[in-house]
């Protein structure tokens, strides 16, 4: 993609004072609710300053365009995704396979449905604002926080952490798009959010180094007739 457009579709200037970030917070939320209202063909910069309450010349020194308004929205909406990731993966630091994967996936489900009719919305623009980037930059950064969580867990994994983030990874991200493309989310969600949780949790128990004690081990026993024979170790059986 020409080197030109990637920059139209970005911020003109970043905000240096409260009063400026209020304006751009309010540019923003002005953005979502005219996606929501009149979707994205006949979303307009006026449209969007009228509805933020500020001149159209603020909104263009901030944004220069269409696209780089729906660009931020979708940017934030990653942003707060990756954030309840990473804020997830440092509290289950220590703990066992089971509870990582239960509160990983909930955090990730919950923050990608918070707003259903806004993530649903923002998945359809997407890739018009070359979302793919977006996505790239959050599931590096988001793979970071799950390695670093599963290298803590109470037993360690026999599988390579990098792989199996990745894998969990795009469970995670498979079950968000069946949820956005359900074409109700809200109804789907919490059966979809528990499935997952229990496909992830029983890969990482069998992903998990298991105590020798409980493996099924074999041993010679004496048996009559001077012969021996092969049993699972705790079990003896009669001739």
């Amino acid at each position: 993609m020409p080197a030109h457009a990637q920059l139209l579709w970005e911020p003109r200037k970043s905000p240096v004072q409260a009063r400026s970030a209020a304006s751009v917070d309010a540019i923003i939320e002005a953005t979502i609710q005219v996606l929501l209202k009149v979707g994205k063909e006949r979303l307009t910069t006026t449209r969007v300053a009228e509805r933020a309450g500020v001149s159209v010349g603020t909104l263009y020194q901030y944004f220069p365009n269409k696209s780089a308004l729906l660009r931020a929205v979708l940017r934030r909406h990653f942003d707060q995704v990756l954030a309840a990731v990473e804020q997830a993966c440092r509290e289950q630091h220590g703990h066992a396979v089971e509870q990582m994967a239960t509160a990983l996936i909930s955090a990730f489900l919950e923050a990608k449905m918070r707003e259903p009719q806004t993530s649903v919305a923002l998945y359809s623009v997407s890739a018009d604002v070359d979302g793919a980037k977006i996505v790239k930059q959050m599931v590096a950064r988001s793979n970071q926080a799950i390695v670093g969580m599963l290298a803590t867990a109470r037993k360690p994994l026999t599988k390579d952490p990098q792989l199996v983030a990745s894998l969990l990874q795009s469970a995670m991200s498979g079950t968000s798009r069946q949820l956005l493309e359900s074409g109700d989310p809200e109804k789907h969600f919490a059966t979809l959010r528990d499935e997952l949780i229990c496909l992830a949790t029983a890969y990482l128990q069998a992903r998990v180094a298991h105590d020798s004690s409980r493996r099924s081990e074999r041993r010679e026993i004496p048996r009559r007739r001077g012969k021996t024979r092969r049993v699972s170790l705790g079990m003896t059986k009669k001739s």
